[in-house]
């Protein structure tokens, strides 16, 4: 059967992921996803697209959502660490998520004078605020924080392997999960081909209703992948062109561009853990 084997949660945007064993599935994504971004001093966000470095910085939150740590992912990087109390109460301000305007509350100069050093252009840190109401479109709706898209994002280590395996033939090495930042990574259990949905590269795509522990999603759409995917997030920098290149001979939607994985909407929220059975409850067709 299909199982949960990792489950990463990434609290301020386009910074690095922290995996977890256990998290709470909550209306718009796992707790405390995507609740940061990184702005520009006119409100703009920040992206790996433009500044890779984001990947080098590593948050921690608390479980209540009340305290976040800022460090960075290589020890020799000199910008040390940033402690902060999150704040709800703060000024709100309007900033601009690919050219749509929602608000964020500022946690203030400390914060946006560390990440400023780090990424070397001025900065500032934003948090969704309460009020937030964004709802991302696609074939199931549903609310999302600072997400590209839809609140959750899913990828199977088939569709990954299969990917890998293309690669190959080009001469190209392996990437890891990591260049696709998905929320949930899914598996076959016992590897016993056909009779398990995980096990067939791109099942996702077909996925329309999903059960995992406690919770339910509901198909948005297929992921679009960008230059991103070009940013080896060990080291904070582009190793192009791969995996587009190869993506792009075999993955392009009807709609434009190359698609990998499947974001979806939070049906029912409800506890997730790492060995949770993963299954599909309804299918379609594939949208490529």
């Amino acid at each position: 059967m299909a199982r949960v084997t990792d489950l990463i949660c990434y609290p301020v945007k386009g910074c690095a992921g922290t995996s977890v064993t256990d998290a709470r599935l909550m209306p718009a994504g796992l707790a405390h996803d995507r609740s940061f971004m990184v702005i520009s001093e006119d409100g703009i966000f920040r992206t790996q697209r433009r500044h890779p470095r984001l990947a080098l910085i590593r948050p921690t939150i608390s479980a209540d959502g009340t305290r976040l740590t800022l460090d960075s992912a290589v020890s020799t990087d000199p910008h040390g660490t940033v402690h902060l109390d999150v704040t709800t109460s703060a000024v709100r301000r309007d900033v601009d998520l690919f050219g749509a305007s929602f608000r964020g509350i500022d946690q203030g100069d400390d914060v946006a004078a560390w990440l400023s050093d780090a990424l070397g252009t001025p900065s500032r840190l934003v948090r969704v605020p309460p009020e937030h109401d964004r709802i991302a479109d696609g074939l199931t709706p549903g609310p999302s924080g600072y997400a590209d898209s839809s609140a959750v994002h899913l990828l199977s280590r088939a569709s990954l392997a299969h990917l890998n395996r293309r690669m190959a033939d080009r001469g190209a090495p392996p990437l890891s999960m990591d260049r696709f930042r998905p929320n949930i990574v899914v598996d076959s259990h016992d590897h016993k081909g056909d009779a398990d949905w995980a096990a067939l590269p791109h099942a996702e795509d077909r996925a329309r209703r999903i059960s995992i522990g406690s919770a339910e999603l509901g198909y948005a759409k297929l992921a679009v992948r960008c230059a991103v995917t070009i940013v080896a997030q060990d080291v904070g920098a582009r190793r192009g062109p791969e995996p587009l290149r190869t993506l792009a001979g075999y993955r392009r939607a009807a709609s434009g561009g190359v698609v990998f994985g499947a974001k979806f909407s939070v049906l029912t929220p409800g506890k997730l853990s790492v060995g949770d059975e993963v299954a599909v409850t309804e299918w379609g067709d594939a949208e490529l």
